[in-house]
């Protein structure tokens, strides 16, 4: 259950990124790699906490690092991939 809400947080922040991406005209392309950058930073932390706090192996954590971070970030790719012009 945990996986799912950080995964949905992800999807959510990739929303924000790229609605205040636009609002501040930054690109489409700015917005997406600077919400891969942050969201990565995040899925680490999320990890650390697995791993210090909720008394997993890193073994046990490092695939739901692939889901956590992996859904979000092609999500990402995939938008900006579709929609460039």
């Amino acid at each position: 259950m945990h996986t799912i809400v950080v995964t949905s947080g992800g999807i959510l922040l990739l929303g924000f990124v790229r609605l205040a991406g636009n609002w501040l005209n930054i690109g489409a392309l700015a917005a997406t790699l600077v919400f891969i950058a942050t969201w990565f930073a995040i899925s680490l932390i999320n990890l650390w906490i697995g791993v210090s706090h909720a008394g997993y192996s890193v073994e046990e954590e490092a695939p739901i690092l692939g889901v956590v971070f992996g859904i979000p970030a092609v999500l990402a790719l995939a938008i900006w991939w579709f929609r460039r012009s």
